[in-house]
């Protein structure tokens, strides 16, 4: 059977443009105490009573998904998303979705009841909870996650989405770009899913590498993967490892922030076989934390972000990517915390103050076994602490970038520049040690009139410490992603170096 309200739902799917929704046309009221009774028979939505009483008190108890003709057009268009929301990265299933199905699709001008209406109104709850705001905060806070989540009213945003209802699909308003691009891959991975997948890669035992020239049945299934993922333009039937198989390992490699061997090694074959289930459980999981950043933090277009599982930094200026760095993060014991700062101040040739920890677990226990430690570690006492001297072999280097925080996190230079050359790079005490500090240090201060190339270099190397505030604070927000998407939905993977990933997923999987 095939309703009006089917055709006109198909129809609107991807055009919302002409859906008027009039206030006069909410003439129906209905009678409050019958909200009880609601949740009696749909215990499921019982998380939404509050919001959904605010919502009806607010309109006065009016009916506000139905008028005189029946089901309004635009709660036709919310119904439509809500059969999508797989699409967005949300497992959770609608409770009561045949209930609400039948609404749809056999509500020919049905006149309205109060269980009908309320039923509406807890599928768009639903909705705009799960892909809009995601896990409360409470819940993100117990993966690590510590950046501020921005409190939204989802009573009041029904209202701007009636006024305009083609802000259902409007993307820029609702998520940070990461969102967007990890939906595209998303839905490229779930594609891949329905054709089956990719095969287990294997490697003969004892074979530590393949390279250009050799022959091998490893070979031909690489090909098949890659090729399955983009990375291959098409996969011959080749077992000879060739220059176009390198190169589309070495853009693999690229994509994924590893470093780029062009080799299929065991760990590039242990990468591959990862099924394509758990991508995708990785895709969702990440575009989860999407929802938990505003588009707000972003929208200056100045700041800098650093992804501890990416081991990156990038700074934005005026909207665009000024500099990227490799960066060494938190070991597992000291991990680097999700949280966001300001920038407000430079340290050049820094003292690095030894915290208490270290100092009882390393500094004190050197001293005990060699008197010299200290000197020979370019450190002095101050006072009751320690710190160490500025200068090359200081181990916050030759700058370090204040934002201050409860965590004592900061950016930092760092003498140990071999450490940036590793493909993992959880080493550090907790803090961010910084690749290019320098260029760092220039990219900030270029427009700064008191500052060029030369003085941040003397200052640098003066071995004498040095502050300078920021003339205008810059927003840090030190986040965790183990997968990212550009425009094209080419996504990379990350390692879960602080193995959060499952955490999440089965808050969001069990929901």
């Amino acid at each position: 059977m095939c309703s009006m309200a089917v055709v006109s739902c198909k129809k609107k799917e991807n055009d919302l443009s002409d859906i008027k929704v009039d206030p006069e046309d909410r003439v129906i009221q209905f009678d409050s105490t019958k909200v009880a009774g609601f949740f009696t028979k749909y215990p499921d939505y019982k998380e939404y009573e509050s919001e959904i009483r605010q919502l009806y008190k607010k309109h006065d108890y009016h009916y506000l998904w139905f008028d005189k003709k029946g089901v309004i057009e635009f709660a036709e268009a919310v119904f439509n998303q809500v059969n999508q929301i797989s699409a967005e990265g949300v497992p959770a299933k609608l409770p009561y979705k045949e209930q609400i199905d039948n609404l749809f699709y056999e509500n020919e001008n049905k006149d309205p009841d109060v269980n009908s209406e309320l039923l509406v109104s807890a599928m768009y709850f639903f909705y705009a909870k799960n892909v809009y705001q995601g896990l409360d905060a409470n819940k993100s806070k117990e993966t690590g996650w510590y950046l501020p989540r921005e409190k939204t009213s989802y009573v009041a945003y029904l209202d701007t989405l009636m006024k305009d209802p083609t802000l259902l699909k409007k993307d820029e308003k609702e998520m940070i770009p990461l969102y967007y691009n990890l939906k595209k891959g998303l839905q490229k991975y779930r594609e891949i899913e329905k054709k089956g997948g990719w095969e287990k890669i294997t490697m003969q035992e004892g074979v530590k590498s393949l390279k250009v020239g050799d022959s091998s049945a490893t070979v031909l299934q690489v090909r098949k993967r890659l090729a399955l993922t983009g990375d291959l333009k098409s996969a011959s039937q080749s077992t000879v490892f060739d220059e176009e198989l390198a190169n589309a390992i070495g853009a693999y490699e690229k994509r994924n922030y590893q470093n780029e061997d062009k080799l299929i090694t065991p760990s590039l074959v242990k990468d591959l076989n990862v099924s394509v289930e758990d991508r995708i459980k990785t895709i969702v999981v990440n575009m989860e934390r999407c929802r938990w950043i505003s588009p707000k933090f972003i929208k200056s277009g100045n700041y800098i972000a650093v992804n501890i599982p990416s081991y990156k930094v990038r700074y934005f200026k005026d909207g665009k990517l000024r500099l990227e760095s490799n960066v060494v993060v938190g070991k597992a014991l000291n991990k680097t915390v999700v949280f966001s700062g300001q920038m407000s101040y430079l340290v050049f040739s820094p003292y690095w103050n030894v915290p208490k920890s270290i100092l009882e677990k390393e500094i004190k226990p050197g001293i005990a076994k060699n008197k010299n430690y200290l000197a020979q570690h370019n450190m002095e006492w101050n006072g009751n602490s320690v710190r160490q001297k500025p200068g090359p072999t200081n181990s916050l280097g030759l700058v370090k970038f204040m934002f201050p925080n409860s965590n004592n996190i900061y950016l930092h230079d760092s003498p140990a520049k071999s450490l940036f050359n590793k493909e993992s790079r959880a080493f550090s005490h907790g803090c961010v040690r910084v690749q290019k500090a320098k260029e760092l240090a220039n990219a900030i201060l270029e427009d700064d009139q008191n500052w060029n190339a030369s003085k941040i270099d003397k200052a640098m190397s003066a071995g004498k410490e040095q502050s300078y505030s920021l003339k205008k604070k810059i927003p840090v927000y030190i986040a965790y992603f183990t997968s990212g998407a550009d425009e094209n939905g080419n996504v990379s993977f990350f390692e879960d170096v602080y193995s959060r990933d499952g955490r999440l997923a089965s808050l969001l999987y069990n929901k």
